[in-house]
Order: C-alpha cells, then structure tokens, then sequence
C-alpha cells in the first residue's frame, strides 16, 4: 500500500507539475536561436500552439487516442486482431469525473502533444503565420499525434507486436520518443518543404550564417528541460509499461547522462573542427540526448546510455550542417535532427544496446517504418492541406519587417529601437 501511494504521489508531481516545464523550456530554445525582430512572436506561437493543441486533443483526439484497455476499434486480419483506433467518447470526459489514472493519462497526453505541436515553430521561424502554426497544431492533434498514441500507448497494433508476432514486448517508447519527438520532428521537416528557406539563407548555392540572438534563453532553456524531461520518462514508463517505484532512480539516471554524453560530445566535436565550441549545437547536443532517453531509459545500463547520447551528440553537430549546406534545408534551430533524427537513433538503441528477448529489434524497426511510412505522408497530406486553406509564409515585405511588428505590432526589445532613436536625433 505505502508503494502504491508513494508511486501515485510520484506521478502526480510528474504531471502535475514537473512535465510542464517541457514546453516552457522548448519555447525559450526555440526563441534564443531565433532572430531578436521574431522573438516575441516565437514565445506567442509556442503558447497558442500548445493551448490550440490541448484543447483540440481533449475535445477531439483522445477519443481516437484512447485509453490502454480501453475501447477501441479493431481489425481482425489473418487471425490476428489489429487495434487500430481508440473508440472513447468525444469530448472531455475524463477529467475531474475520471480515474485518478485515467485523468493523469489524459493530462500527460495533452502535454505530450502540446510538445509535439512547439517542436517545429523553430523550423518556421521568421516566417510562420500565427493563424496558419495554429490550424498545423489543431490538425497533429486531432489527427497524428492521437492515431500514433493509440498505436504505441494506447494499446494498438504496434504495443501488441510482442503477444501477437512474439516480436519482444513489442515497439516500445517509454517517454515519447517516437508519439512526441518523432512526431514534432517530422512535422518540423514537413514545415521547413512547405515553408522553403529565409530570406537571405541561400545566394549561389551558398548558405550564409544568421545566428540566434540570445544564446542564454537558449541554454537556460536546456536547463529547464532536465526536470521536467525526467518526468515525462518517467511518467511514462509507470503509466503505460507497468514500471515500479524502484525504477525511478534508473529512469533519472540514464537521462541526465544521455543528455550529458550528448552534450559534451558536441561541445568537444564543435571545439575540434572550428576551433572554439558552438553554444548553439551544444544545446542542439544536448536537446538530442533528452530525446534520445524517451526511448531508451529503461532499458539501458548507465554505460550504455552514455553511448547512446554521445552518438546522438555527434550525429546532431553532422546532420545539422548537412541539412544546410548539402539538402539546402533552412531549420534555424534544428528540430529535424534533434528531435527526428535523435527520436529514430534512440528507438534503434533500446534494442541494439539493451538486453532484450528475441524479436525486438524487428519491433523497433516496424515501429520507426511506420513513421516513415505512414506518419510522414500523414504528416505531408494534412501540412499541404493546411498551406492551401491558411497560407503558411507570410510576404516578404512581413519577413524583412519581422514578424514581431508584422503579426503583433511591437517588438520584444522596444528600447534597442527607442535609444537608436535617439542617438540618431543627437
């Protein structure tokens, strides 16, 4: 009884109140390594995105997202049965009238999408409508992001790959590697298509450097990340995989030293090839080994989740560069790989460095070809509706202006304008 309240208590701090932190911290990343004339803007997006996708997830999506045991729809196909949708009612009803379990599913979920939702605002900053960023957020939550919930939480096709195909315990993702972090990063890649480069990004082929602005609302932003990306490992290794009390210890440790290795690992890399560390990849580095942990934190030794952050560290630094100056992709903070990219790695590793029964690594694979698969030309579909119902990019005369006096009318730093002002008048 005393380990049963004791991990009810340790789950409601989580939800309740250390989760939270997660978008907050996003937000102000995604601010610092953005321009100074967007960065009120950036903070904007970030919270109307997360609130539009909250309330649509609760009103519409967690129906199909549904509760794991709960009702569902299911296909019954060569003798096995495929849960393929959640089959709850619409709207709020679970909440304050709900479970205590229930009700922490439920709220988990909903910041687990509102992530999901902030994660590519970095990718289309600077040129981003408002009303576009939120009809994108409305359409993850009520589409995406709840169907890939089902599949892997929510007791679906992909959570029963072990009972129904003897693939291991079947595709597992403990903190939301691949239903938040692979979600926001293919979005983040569908945006950035969409979108296509700033203004000014690419002459001749050539990339030129445009620089966040404020380097420590970007690392303090990391900062904040750690206890809140702790709980949402957590939370989600004790609501949706039967985790005991006892594995919250393991479940911090191998967090903090995913994002550790990740970070020092592009720190020295940076330091190596340009001389002096980048504070910018750095945070990158660090941001990928967090989301590398969502999918191996229960299952690595400590030995091992170091490994896998320092890959993720150094693939981060790589792949940003290629992006750019190969692929000729413009994503000013680099959601791609840090939350794609990293979220992919970090579903290879919990088979390939963790001790699994046989099978596993097949239910991994079958996982990460569904994102890729299905996931990306979901993601495509409703992004290329959305473009031609709210026109994504603003004109170029709103990009040049910014898109602080553009959309909102003032700038985050009025008084870097007002003492010029008056300089100019002296």
């Amino acid at each position: 009884m005393m380990d049963g309240a004791a991990t009810a208590a340790l789950l409601a701090m989580c939800v309740l109140v250390l989760v939270p932190l997660v978008p907050a911290g996003l937000a102000l990343l995604n601010a610092g390594l953005g321009r100074s004339h967007s960065s009120a803007h950036a903070m904007l997006s970030a919270l109307c995105a997360a609130a539009t996708a909250a309330l649509v997830f609760v009103m519409v999506g967690f129906s199909a997202a549904g509760l794991p045991g709960g009702a569902a729809h299911v296909l019954h196909l060569g003798g096995v049965s495929w849960s393929v949708l959640g089959a709850g009612p619409w709207g709020a009803h679970t909440g304050a009238s709900g479970s205590f379990s229930s009700g922490l599913v439920l709220l988990l979920e909903m910041l687990g999408v509102a992530i999901a939702a902030i994660i590519p605002l970095s990718t289309g900053a600077d040129r981003w409508r408002l009303g576009a960023l939120c009809l994108a957020s409305a359409l993850t939550a009520a589409v995406t992001f709840p169907v890939l919930t089902h599949w892997v939480w929510g007791g679906g096709w992909l959570a029963q790959l072990g009972g129904s195909f003897g693939l291991g315990q079947g595709f597992q993702d403990f903190g939301g590697a691949a239903t938040i972090q692979a979600v926001g990063g293919i979005n983040a890649l569908v945006v950035a298509w969409q979108l296509g480069a700033r203004q000014g990004k690419y002459t001749n082929g050539h990339a030129a450097a445009i620089p966040g602005h404020n380097s420590v609302l970007a690392l303090f932003g990391c900062l904040l990340l750690v206890p809140g990306w702790v709980a949402l490992n957590l939370a989600g290794a004790l609501l949706f995989y039967g985790a005991g009390l006892s594995s919250a210890p393991g479940v911090a440790v191998n967090t903090l030293l995913s994002a550790s290795a990740a970070a020092l690992a592009a720190v020295t890399l940076t330091r190596v090839r340009f001389t002096k560390p980048d504070a910018s990849l750095t945070a990158n580095g660090w941001v990928a080994g967090l989301v590398v942990s969502s999918a191996t934190c229960m299952v690595l030794s400590p030995l091992m989740s170091i490994v896998a952050g320092a890959l993720a560290g150094v693939m981060v630094v790589y792949l940003v560069e290629m992006l750019e100056l190969r692929l000729m992709l413009d994503d000013p903070a680099g959601a791609i790989p840090v939350h794609g990219v990293a979220a992919v790695w970090g579903l290879l590793a919990a088979a390939l460095l963790g001790h699994h029964a046989a099978g596993q690594l097949l239910a991994q694979l079958i996982g990460i070809g569904t994102l890729l698969g299905v996931v990306l030309p979901l993601s495509y579909a409703l992004h290329l509706l959305a473009n031609r119902l709210v026109p994504y990019r603003v004109d170029e005369y709103g990009e040049r202006q910014g898109m602080d006096l553009f959309e909102l009318g003032a700038g985050a730093y009025p008084e870097f304008v007002v003492h010029g002002d008056e300089a100019r008048r002296r």
